[in-house]
């Protein structure tokens, strides 16, 4: 959904998105490394199990576990990325959500807790520990809809909660705040206050999240800062209960303007 091809290929009529496919993997820390690489429908294969885009693939197994093969090329250093990834679900939610006044916008947090394993030949990495797996779908762009959203996703210990707020476009903001019991059961609750969170260091995106009253959130560590979008982790309060979660951020105007779409195929190529 954010590909400069697809961008492009859209206003010239040729939208089928099997055309625009890519698996995109980045790792922090030492071995830091980012693969994006679009591949055409014809290096693309789907059934209701598993998806393959070209050496790399994704399905489900019998047991409602997935496992994902990995074999990349990262950008813009030409580094592999080969290797395995298997998550397992606590539960799998079967709950979708939608995002716009008009239908057109839907995500599923599939799996708000699992485990993952993951063990990569390039770069020599093997750890597990928690996990997260969501989708997101829609029948039109994101930039038509939205102007910017933040997100935000809080272990507590075998229970989850998430945020979710949304400058919509043409509508009233939207926020939705989650609960995830270990059992399954969701739950509602009153959105908190929203702070303001210093804007990433170099590309200044806006970044924001909902905390409880009096407890602001802070950045513990910036992972992705990009013209348009950026990952963190944050360290926060929710029901009462300090938390350290996974926040997203992610700037559609920014993502649309036109000095953006010409970085962007520098770290996704296509082939």
């Amino acid at each position: 959904m954010f590909s400069p091809y697809y961008f492009k290929g859209r206003r010239r009529g040729q939208d089928d998105p099997h055309d625009y496919c890519s698996m995109n993997v980045c790792l922090y820390g030492e071995e830091r490394r980012w693969t994006m690489t679009e591949r055409r429908a014809g290096a693309v294969s789907q059934d209701a199990a598993a998806l393959k885009i070209g050496p790399s693939s994704i399905h489900w197994n019998a047991d409602q576990s997935l496992t994902i093969q990995l074999d990349e090329i990262g950008t813009p250093i030409p580094q592999r990325v080969r290797g395995k990834i298997h998550l397992t679900p606590t539960f799998v939610n079967e709950r979708s959500f939608t995002l716009d006044s008009q239908g057109r916008h839907r995500w599923r947090p599939i799996a708000p807790s699992a485990r993952v394993e993951v063990e990569l030949e390039r770069p020599k990495i093997r750890w597990t520990g928690h996990a997260y797996f969501d989708r997101n779908w829609g029948d039109e762009p994101l930039e038509d809809a939205f102007v910017y959203w933040d997100w935000s996703r809080a272990g507590m210990g075998e229970e989850s909660a998430i945020l979710y707020n949304v400058d919509r476009r043409n509508d009233q903001p939207l926020s939705l705040a989650l609960h995830f019991g270990a059992d399954g059961t969701i739950s509602e609750f009153e959105p908190p206050p929203n702070h303001r969170l210093p804007r990433t260091p170099i590309w200044r995106v806006a970044r924001g999240s909902q905390a409880d009253p009096g407890r602001p959130p802070r950045v513990v560590k910036t992972l992705e800062d990009t013209p348009f979008y950026s990952r963190s982790v944050i360290s926060s309060q929710l029901l009462g209960r300090p938390v350290e979660a996974v926040h997203e951020s992610l700037s559609l105007d920014r993502f649309r303007s036109g000095w953006v779409q010409h970085l962007l195929p520098y770290r996704m190529p296509r082939r």
